[in-house]
């Protein structure tokens, strides 16, 4: 069944309808726009979340940053990100694949659509042309045929006048001949227009106006179905980013299953623990025999009372839940309890050895470089260098002086002498080791290559040594992950051979069967000594 068929007599409705399905199209382009506009926005609202909540912007250094509830609530954020940058591609495929595509094949139709009615009018204006022509002859026909017939009676009236000359009478006759004459071709003229507009009418109802709405069928049914495909692409479109959201999403799953209280809470322990020991009991002061001030040998080196304690650690407050005033902060750290300050005192020290072992290098590539415009002038004035060279000269005394200054506040501090051992034989004050001496020139009688490490990290304990006896074994009770430097990994269950003990800040050091070495918490393992 088809529209030129059915629906011949039905113009009208045919241009209402094809009008209507162009503007449903424009309405769901309209549609889909709106859709888009509301996924751009809400990953912009995704990405500003991620971002006003990623503290790792403002401090990688905070303490917190270790924990593993903090690293699985970044990777959430990153994976928002990530979730929100495919909610953009979703807008933008959108765009590009239905908006764009369907707003360009829409122009295409209207255009179209217009031929096709313009081509109806056409014919319709041809058909009511040749319409107006019959009319305009059958009316002639019938004026001319109504004055012949005047003229037949007018000349039988004249013949039958016995006062009429036989002249009236001829000429009557005549008149009327000639009208008759006339009335006769118009007669022909009106069949033959009424003959053309007869085949025009047929023409224009059986070929031309069903010819042009089979056309409009076409081109609504294509219509119909490119509308189709856009209703499907809205579904699809999201479904082809569906897979990559998945793995965002399980990515926040995976960043849950990470958090490992356990391990956290170890965290929170070497982070902060102070080093301090517990304060001794108060002695019994009688005030009836005299205060007892005397010290008690019994009491294993703690303070006696707490005047004794605040004689000790006067900047220490023991009272667990009492409010505590912020130290003032020193460059040696003494504001720190022990344990941290060792801590902060080694960090420290890393970070001038880096920064001395930057400026050695900088001063070999000076030095070369001089050699290099002495040899051959043309290529450049050594002492443009010499600013460069000093600069670089008072660096690196400066970063020993630092490193030195620093390495008498751990020693001070009671840090473990083999916990980082700096190697600073490359840096000594007296210049004999330098790659360059201090007035930047290259010295051919260095015997230490300055690219060396300039300290060597926890691992490096173990290259120079002989492998000690174990004194004894220990079995792990809990996962270690062995992170931090010089830290060895462990699993539950696992059996290590004890090398040495705990000295009092909570840390043991182990050895694996193949040789590995490292320190891991005494309170994660039982430990089981050689008598």
């Amino acid at each position: 069944m088809d529209w030129g068929t059915e629906l011949w007599d039905q113009y009208d409705i045919i241009e209402k309808h094809t009008q209507s399905g162009l503007e449903l199209v424009e309405k769901y382009v309209k549609f889909v726009k709106e859709r888009t506009e509301i996924e751009q926005n809400y990953a912009k609202q995704l990405r500003n979340l991620s971002k006003k909540y990623n503290l790792k912007r403002s401090n990688k250094d905070e303490p917190e940053c270790r924990l593993s509830s903090y690293q699985s609530f970044l990777e959430i954020l990153n994976e928002m990100n990530d979730y929100a940058g495919q909610r953009e591609l979703i807008a933008e495929n959108m765009m590009m694949n239905i908006c764009i595509d369907l707003t360009k094949y829409l122009q295409e139709i209207k255009q179209e659509r217009k031929t096709y009615l313009m081509e109806a009018k056409k014919a319709q204006q041809s058909l009511e042309s040749t319409y107006k022509q019959l009319d305009s002859s059958k009316k002639r026909f019938e004026r001319e045929w109504r004055e012949a017939e005047r003229a037949a009676l007018y000349a039988e009236k004249t013949d039958q006048d016995i006062n009429a000359t036989k002249a009236d009478v001829e000429k009557a006759k005549q008149q009327a001949h000639m009208r008759a004459h006339i009335a006769e071709d118009c007669k022909n003229d009106y069949a033959a227009q009424l003959q053309k507009f007869n085949k025009e009418q047929n023409q224009f109802y059986f070929n031309d106006m069903p010819l042009i709405f089979n056309k409009l069928q076409d081109l609504d049914e294509r219509r119909v179905r490119k509308l189709g495909q856009g209703y499907i692409l809205f579904s699809d479109t999201e479904k082809h980013v569906m897979p990559i959201i998945g793995k965002c999403l399980e990515g926040i799953t995976k960043a849950g299953t990470n958090v490992n209280e356990r391990n956290d809470s170890m965290v929170i322990i070497e982070q902060n623990k102070s080093g301090f020991e517990r304060p001794g009991d108060l002695e019994f002061e009688d005030y009836s025999q005299g205060i007892n001030r005397a010290s008690s040998d019994s009491s294993l080196g703690t303070p006696k009372g707490p005047m004794e304690l605040l004689s000790k650690n006067r900047s220490k407050n023991f009272w667990l839940f009492s409010k505590r005033s912020k130290p003032t902060v020193t460059e040696d750290f003494g504001h720190l309890p022990p344990e941290q300050r060792r801590k902060r005192l080694q960090q420290r020290l890393e970070e001038i050895c880096k920064e001395l072992q930057k400026e050695v290098d900088q001063s070999e590539a000076l030095g070369k470089m001089k050699d290099v415009y002495e040899k051959n002038p043309q290529m450049g004035d050594p002492a443009s260098l010499a600013s460069q060279i000093n600069q670089t000269s008072q660096n690196i005394e400066r970063l020993r002086g630092e490193l030195n200054k620093y390495e008498t506040w751990l020693a001070e501090a009671g840090g473990r002498g083999d916990t980082l051992r700096y190697k600073t034989h490359s840096f000594n004050n007296n210049g004999s080791h330098d790659a360059h001496s201090p007035d930047g020139a290259h010295s051919d009688e260095s015997t230490t290559d300055p690219s060396q490490a300039i300290y060597a990290e926890f691992d490096d304990d173990f290259e120079d040594e002989e492998l000690t006896a174990p004194i004894g074994k220990c079995t792990a009770m809990y996962n270690f992950p062995g992170a931090s430097e010089g830290t060895i990994s462990m699993q539950e269950g696992e059996v290590l051979a004890v090398v040495e003990e705990d000295k009092g800040d909570g840390w043991t050091r182990v050895r694996r069967n193949n040789g590995d070495e490292g320190y891991i918490p005494t309170s994660y393992v039982t430990i089981s000594l050689n008598e």
